[in-house]
């Protein structure tokens, strides 16, 4: 059984007794730890830890077309200020992995909308010239196959700005409205170009959106309901159209208010589902929603610094989500670096020997 054929069975809740062994990455600190503690520089990271990607995705270019012209405004030893491809202005650091420190945007209000919808919108270079050779590599490699599709509120959120964006929800918000409607017309048209395609189907429709913190969603329940949830549904729609029945986001912090909401407009996947302060639990999800919400992720990273004992409470925990099926158990971000090398490989060969 391919890992493709063991995603369909578990995905769908079907015949499987074992969970795939998924390598998603480490921050680059991580990274060189791992290094210094013997992983070649370059290895083939799955080949090494001999695990599988989360997926193989079919990639569209559904971002800004054209970008921006980028620009160097400033640049230190310690931090480089640019106006980026998005039209924002942000101090990005060199020696560190962080998240850029937002300065000034482009894009602040309605009346800078027009200026960005022109450049959302179909073009024949958005899909990549050789898509048939990526496709057919795709097919064979033995993946999940995913197609990607535009962010109906993060993409938004870093052209604008937290405050900007929170502003136009409330003072203009048939304008934010209509920027969610632009960015799924765009997937649906990139939708239409790709997926005849792919002779054995997509597996998967995947987006980003990262629209949550410790203290739940930006945007709020009723906003979404509004403003987002038209957007996504016209999505799915789409993909329905083309068999694809699994369409997930992958969404930070907590995202318990809007979990529903997703659910409601077609959205059946949740990535990672963080466990973070605020206990997130992949097993509370599924009591509350049933089996038509799926999960990958809710394996708490920081168990994997505090020790063998903590990771094996955590497949307790995750225990009955495994054998019950449309589940994929994942660390629920990117590996720290306080995790070694042997550490997590140990990690590996415990998922690697579970057994249902």
């Amino acid at each position: 059984m391919t890992y493709r054929d063991l995603f369909r069975e578990i995905m769908f809740y079907g015949d499987y007794d074992r969970m795939p062994v998924l390598h998603w990455t480490g921050w680059e600190e991580t990274m060189e730890r791992w290094y210094a503690e013997g992983l070649p520089r370059d290895a083939n990271v799955h080949e090494y830890f001999h695990a599988s990607p989360l997926w193989a995705g079919i990639w569209t270019r559904l971002s800004l077309y054209p970008w921006f012209d980028e620009e160097v405004l400033e640049e230190t030893e310690e931090y480089r200020i640019v106006r980026d491809r998005d039209g924002v202005v942000c101090q990005d650091w060199k020696h560190k992995s962080c998240i850029p420190h937002y300065i000034d945007f482009t894009l602040k209000d309605a009346g800078g909308w027009e200026a960005y919808k022109k450049r959302l919108q179909p073009h024949p270079d958005r899909i990549p010239a050789d898509i048939d050779a990526r496709i057919a590599a795709i097919e064979a490699s033995g993946l999940p196959v995913e197609f990607e599709i535009a962010s109906m509120m993060g993409w938004i959120r870093n052209w604008m700005g937290v405050e900007n964006m929170s502003y136009l929800m409330y003072d203009d918000r048939d304008v934010y409205a209509d920027m969610v409607m632009t960015l799924a017309d765009l997937t649906c048209w990139a939708i239409d170009q790709v997926l005849p395609k792919v002779k054995s189907g997509v597996d998967y429709a995947h987006g980003w959106e990262d629209i949550c913190g410790k203290s739940g969603p930006l945007v709020s329940p009723e906003i979404f309901d509004e403003c987002v949830a038209p957007g996504y549904r016209k999505i799915r729609n789409k993909l329905e159209e083309y068999g694809v029945k699994l369409l997930g986001i992958d969404s930070d912090g907590d995202v318990r208010d809007l979990v529903g909401h997703w659910l409601d407009a077609g959205v059946n996947v949740q990535f990672p589902i963080e466990v973070g302060t605020w206990k997130g639990d992949a097993n509370a999800y599924r009591k509350r929603y049933g089996k038509e919400l799926r999960v990958i992720g809710n394996f708490d990273k920081l168990a994997l610094e505090r020790g063998r004992a903590d990771v094996e409470a955590e497949f307790a925990r995750l225990m009955p989500l495994m054998k019950d099926g449309g589940f994929l158990l994942l660390p629920d971000h990117l590996i720290t670096p306080g995790v070694s090398l042997a550490e997590y490989t140990w990690y590996l060969d415990q998922v690697r020997a579970l057994r249902f």
